[in-house]
């Protein structure tokens, strides 16, 4: 019989940081995941608040203006 609070281990997996494309632990442990660390994490959330981040729209047509 298994013990049910028996977590099974799992290998490790190692991912490239998306800011730095260091090696980052992609586990529960690593509280930054996916980033390596809290500086790379900040400088992605700095990235998104100051919009250097967005998806191109398609441009509306011309349209007449209404007088």
């Amino acid at each position: 019989m298994t013990d049910a609070s028996a977590v099974p281990s799992l290998p490790e997996k190692w991912v490239s940081c998306p800011s730095c494309k260091g090696a980052s632990l992609y586990a529960a442990s690593n509280v930054f995941r996916p980033f390596c660390c809290e500086r790379c994490k900040q400088m992605d959330l700095g990235a998104w608040a100051s919009e250097q981040f967005s998806v191109p729209a398609p441009a509306e047509p011309d349209r007449p203006l209404d007088d």
